[in-house]
């Protein structure tokens, strides 16, 4: 399990950081964003009685979190599969 090159290693971190960033800016537009500050727009729109914005605070952000949670594993297991370093023999 260990990287051909100091090249494919550097590479293979340099993408994981970039899906890692990309998540996290997601996240936090999702859960500080929806949940806080853009709130009072979101509001002025109804789902199932409840206002946008306030389901963004209680559910909609722990729902997208782990949505987040799933779309890391399932790209780190193709990036792993692609530089060689999974753990299936």
């Amino acid at each position: 399990m260990a990287f051909e090159s100091k090249e494919d290693s550097k590479a293979y971190w340099e993408r994981n950081v970039r899906l890692m960033g990309v998540l996290l800016a997601i996240w936090f537009v999702v859960s500080f964003g929806c949940g806080i500050l853009f709130v009072d727009v979101l509001n002025n729109i109804q789902i199932g009685g409840y206002k946008l914005g306030f389901w963004f605070a209680q559910q909609g952000s722990i729902y997208v979190f782990l949505a987040i949670i799933f779309v890391y594993a399932r790209e780190m297991r193709k990036l792993d599969k692609e530089f060689g370093v999974d753990d299936d023999e």
